[in-house]
């Protein structure tokens, strides 16, 4: 049995991951995403960044043959070199073959079996953070890299995009890695196929997602309802509450002194599940007093702004600022895209779109979610953007994400923009198009000047602004006829 190093990272993301990687049907198993593709070749080029200052050797060996990799990258260790890019790593451990790719293997003073000198491992990580994941593969590396070599490396290393050489604590490091190797191997031993749990913010970029998710409409799994995490999961289930069904006719005083509950945690996962098993938008259990500041808050005005950016965080550049104006007295409807079509582009486009709000400078501004508002605090920083400017235009937004959660519960899986309007009847022109999609096309029309992918950003850019003002109207008048339905809470 062969455990590997990426399996070992995919198990701490997911355990069913790992186990589909060992056993799963290949058929189910997605090709990569042009974002996925996008980031694997932006790892590549970091790792020939760093690369390109430093003299190295590579092992070399047939395609695949681990064997004969293992015994060139020993060969090399033997001979002294002082890096080695690509080597591989091979123990055979109580019938289990452990493998590992470190980035590099650097050499460093002291006794081993080669000599006065040793290894101690290097990864080359994209990231601009040591998760604690990449921590683990590290001292994967350096276990073994001691049985290898006859001696424990005292140093490991990560080098991250922008921020260099981080040195892993390997005194804390390899008790965790030896307790999550040791639950990897038993379940790949024992063939345990985990219990499928959809988390869309680690499932997004996973090429088993749609086949998990599969598995999960057809169980009406849980983990679909909004507010069901992996920590809450288990609580629920000591409970048997584990259907929809069950839990929209719970109590809530019965979940909020589970672990990761509290009273409010457990009325809103009671509701969620209530307007899901009902298919029906329910008014959140708000105080009356706090709902009519909600209508006196939320403003409709002649004429309002529609706000989303594009951006590429790799390059930490807002490369497209989309502003929908509504007019509603002269009842028209107008885009402006104000694009940045090369990198150093963005502090014009930044005045353009600081000019446009000016021009409407009562005109409340709609977003969802609060990545605007830090981008446009980001800008004024990075810009210089007089703060008397700012101030008053900071007042002027209102994130429409935090008020359809704070006001109702929808019956979706998940509070994005995008499953919001299309519950309401709102469609993309590009059904598929997201905003990983768009950071993959911007990347296209950087490398190749094709227009076709600045007019797919643009068309999707619009439509977020649009669907934008699709759920504000639509939560406008649900706010206004929920008076009838709010609760007094003592």
């Amino acid at each position: 049995m062969l455990l590997t190093a990426e399996l070992l990272l995919n198990y701490q993301r997911c355990d069913r991951r790992a186990f589909l990687e060992a056993y799963g049907d290949r058929a189910y198993k997605a090709p990569p995403s042009d974002f996925l593709l996008k980031l694997r070749q932006d790892s590549a080029l970091h790792q020939q960044q760093v690369l390109s200052t430093q003299t190295w050797q590579r092992p070399q060996y047939p395609e695949h043959n681990w064997v004969a990799a293992a015994e060139a990258t020993v060969e090399l260790m033997r001979q002294g070199v002082d890096q080695i890019y690509q080597g591989v790593l091979l123990v055979e451990s109580s019938g289990v073959s452990l493998l590992s790719k470190p980035s590099l293997l650097i050499k460093q003073a002291g006794l081993s079996d080669f000599g006065d000198w040793l290894y101690a491992p290097a990864d080359i990580r994209l990231s601009k953070r040591p998760k604690l994941e990449y921590k683990v593969i590290s001292a994967f590396h350096v276990q073994l890299l001691a049985e290898i070599q006859g001696a424990w490396p005292e140093s490991a290393w990560l080098v991250l995009r922008e921020k260099g050489r981080y040195a892993v604590d390997l005194w804390q490091s390899l008790p965790q890695m030896q307790s999550i190797l040791a639950a990897l191997t038993e379940m790949i031993q024992q063939q345990q196929e985990p219990e499928v749990f959809i988390a869309r913010n680690r499932c997004s970029l996973c090429p088993w997602f749609q086949h998990c998710y599969e598995i999960a409409q057809s169980q009406q799994h849980l983990s679909l309802l909004p507010g069901v995490t992996p920590s809450r999961y288990p609580a629920l289930q000591q409970l048997e509450l584990t259907t929809v069904a069950a839990l929209a006719k719970t109590d809530p005083t019965r979940l909020e002194h589970l672990p990761g509950f509290s009273n409010d945690a457990a009325i809103r996962l009671v509701q969620q599940a209530q307007a899901v098993h009902q298919n029906q938008a329910i008014a959140r259990m708000i105080q009356a007093a706090t709902n009519r500041q909600l209508l006196a808050n939320l403003p409709t005005a002649s004429v309002e702004l529609y706000f989303d950016i594009e951006a590429e965080p790799g390059l930490n550049l807002a490369y497209l600022h989309g502003v929908l104006v509504v007019d509603r007295q002269a009842g028209s409807q107008t885009f402006y895209p104000l694009m940045a079509e090369q990198p150093d582009g963005e502090r014009l486009v930044w005045q353009q779109f600081l000019e446009l709000v000016q021009r409407y400078p009562t005109a409340p501004i709609f977003h969802f979610c609060a990545y605007e508002v830090q981008t446009v605090e980001r800008l004024a920083r990075l810009y210089h953007t007089p703060y008397s400017l700012v101030k008053p235009l900071l007042t002027r937004f209102f994130d429409l994400h935090l008020w359809v959660t704070e006001t109702a519960a929808l019956p979706i899986e998940s509070y994005t923009l995008k499953l919001i309007a299309r519950w309401l009847g709102f469609e993309w022109r590009d059904a598929d198009a997201n905003g990983a999609q768009s950071i993959y096309w911007y990347s296209q029309w950087l490398q190749t000047g094709d227009r076709a992918f600045l007019e797919a950003i643009l068309r999707y850019n619009e439509d977020d602004c649009r669907a934008t003002y699709h759920v504000k109207e639509w939560l406008t008048s649900f706010i206004h006829t929920r008076q009838l339905k709010v609760v007094n809470v003592p």
